[in-house]
């Protein structure tokens, strides 16, 4: 049988590559030519983790009986550092017998919690401008995804009123995300308080994913916070931004003991745990001390964002100063018929990769994110590079 004979699923039909998939592929060839690009693009932390998080999973990796399967539920030792990470930064009383389920990672949660609660058929509500994992795996899933607006006039909140008036009776999830990426709207107890007023009405099971409370955030803020959202709630919070490990694929999602058991259900029948070390080494993580955050997680930032912030000026575009998480979010020039216009001369002409906002929804047409996982150096060095064409 030859190979073309095959048919893919039909489900690929409904998605496409994921855009920093393919267009890595072209960095990496424009590198190999020797082009040497600057790439501000991707969300991916350069910083390591604490020294304590990394003897932790060296100790426990030396160790003769840390190999076996773990449980999928998660070891008692993370599961107890997620509770009482949520209660020492945010105040928020969880369980950790059975309010919280480790994850690898909050994008195989987006996986796990649509698999426990959507039909084929059934509707999710995904933010526009939003991350395109909302929307590529619902489609995947058999879900319809319908889009709602974010407030540029209001720090990027949900549209209450654009909400209220949709047909909402398939609606089963809605997909939230604050503080926001890729905007840096930042998140507002008003609007958590709204979106569980939101969720109880209509019978909608709300999911924030929180992965940028902790970076150029003073304050940070869970939904969690607000009476009653644990009952028809669930919040994602991940390692990967706010510890410095994205290869790790920590994360972890918080709820009701019936969600958690629902998901549990889902997750058990795809994964079987991960090593120990790494859970270990997480439970260390989480016990950071307000020092390491501060100097991880706002100190580093609030200096590279500086000469983020030179280049959207350089780029004529305009940004709100107040924007927070690891991103730039800018609006392009009027003088452009479309972002990609300009990051595809940013790329070709300065060496410089940066992220066009259409990937994020048709909100995002008219916007640039530049990221800030990058040393300083690199960042002043796009900097001029940029300037030298603009």
């Amino acid at each position: 049988m030859k190979a073309n004979n095959i048919k893919p699923a039909d489900r690929l039909s409904l998605v496409s590559e994921y855009y920093f998939s393919r267009k890595l592929k072209e960095v990496a060839q424009m590198n190999a030519e020797g082009k040497d690009i600057i790439s501000l693009a991707i969300g991916s932390p350069d910083m390591p983790p604490s020294e304590k998080t990394v003897n932790t999973l060296c100790e426990v990796a030396r160790r003769h009986d840390s190999h076996g399967y773990q449980p999928t539920m998660g070891t008692a030792e993370l599961r107890n550092a997620i509770s009482r990470f949520y209660k020492r930064w945010y105040e928020v009383d969880i369980n950790p017998a059975n309010e919280v389920q480790p994850l690898i990672g909050s994008k195989e949660g987006i996986l796990h919690v649509t698999l426990a609660f959507v039909n084929p058929g059934e509707e999710v509500l995904v933010p526009n401008p939003g991350y395109p994992t909302y929307t590529s795996l619902s489609k995947i899933l058999g879900a319809n995804v319908v889009n709602y607006d974010l407030m540029e006039n209001d720090g990027w909140q949900p549209d209450f009123e654009q909400l209220e008036k949709m047909d909402l009776s398939k609606v089963k999830l809605m997909w939230t995300n604050y503080p926001n990426m890729p905007t840096g709207g930042n998140a507002r107890r008003e609007t958590y308080e709204r979106l569980v007023d939101f969720a109880q009405r209509h019978g909608i099971v709300v999911v924030n994913d929180n992965p940028y409370s902790f970076i150029l955030n003073d304050k940070p803020m869970s939904l969690m916070q607000v009476p009653g959202a644990k009952d028809c709630c669930i919040e994602f919070n991940s390692m990967s931004k706010s510890h410095n490990m994205p290869g790790w694929r920590v994360g972890m999602c918080v709820s009701n003991a019936t969600f958690i058991s629902w998901i549990l259900k889902v997750k058990s029948n795809i994964d079987s745990g991960t090593f120990r070390g790494v859970q270990l080494a997480a439970a260390e993580a989480l016990d950071n001390s307000a020092e390491w955050h501060r100097e991880a997680n706002i100190e580093t930032y609030s200096r590279r964002r500086q000469y983020a912030e030179k280049i959207m000026d350089v780029l004529g575009c305009s940004y709100d100063k107040q924007q927070v998480g690891m991103f730039l979010w800018g609006r392009i020039p009027d003088s452009y018929a479309t972002c990609e216009e300009l990051t595809e001369r940013v790329l070709h002409e300065a060496r410089v990769f940066i992220t066009p906002g259409f990937i994020f929804g048709s909100k995002g047409e008219r916007y640039i994110r530049i990221s800030l996982c990058a040393k300083e150096e690199k960042i002043e060095a796009a900097l001029e590079r940029i300037k030298k064409i603009f």
